[in-house]
């Protein structure tokens, strides 16, 4: 399957376009700190009083704030702060959304009913105003934050997997697998997730720029 994919993947220029470009762009947060001769938070007093244009001669390719602060190096240590918790948000969010909107599919029934009611109930609350109160008791940290974020953004995951899973529990293969005596737990993780993968990966790149 791995094989297959890659083999469409590479006749796609435009994928393949696109990731070079996503290739390139945390290449360049990774490596773009290191080629400046200034650090993030250097002051550059004779330019603090004003934002400065780029300039080669002074070494401040993309310019100053207006405090003075070299911008390259800020836009490429922000790229990496971003990127870091966009794709470490998502991760959390793929997991638990997967794990709960293929169980709750599979399951159906009475527990299919609870477990999407919690779903409505923490749709309810604001997004933001929660990942606020989560800062706010637990302390600010990038970790709390992605796992803030990652913790209230599988909601719309857990609904997209439940969907598929429905109509992946009447599927004969399903039907073989417990009839056969596996149990729920396995026919989740070896039948049901494998065969959401596809949907589950299109919507983690719409929940990347989401998460940023």
């Amino acid at each position: 399957l791995l094989a297959d994919a890659w083999r469409r993947l590479r006749r796609n220029r435009a994928a393949i376009a696109a990731l070079a470009m996503l290739v390139s762009l945390v290449g360049a947060s990774l490596v773009g700190p290191a080629l400046s001769q200034y650090s993030i938070d250097h002051v550059d007093w004779t330019l603090a009083s004003l934002a400065s244009p780029p300039s080669l001669e002074n070494g401040h390719w993309f310019g100053t704030d207006s405090n003075g602060r070299d911008l390259f190096v800020r836009v490429w240590a922000g790229t990496q702060v971003s990127l870091l918790v966009a794709l470490l948000a998502t991760a959390v969010s793929l997991v638990i959304g997967v794990a709960w909107g293929a169980t709750a599919g599979y399951l159906g029934g009475r527990a299919d009913d609870w477990m999407m009611r919690f779903v409505d109930v923490l749709y309810a609350l604001p997004y933001m105003f929660f990942v606020i109160i989560l800062t706010v008791v637990f302390g600010r940290s990038l970790f709390l934050i992605f796992l803030a974020i990652g913790a209230v953004g599988w909601l719309t995951m857990a609904r997209i997997v439940r969907g598929q899973a429905l109509s992946l529990r009447h599927q004969p293969f399903v039907d073989a697998a417990i009839t056969l005596g596996l149990p729920a737990h396995r026919i989740i993780a070896r039948h049901i997730v494998p065969n959401v993968i596809g949907t589950v990966i299109v919507y983690a790149t719409l929940t990347v720029p989401q998460v940023i």
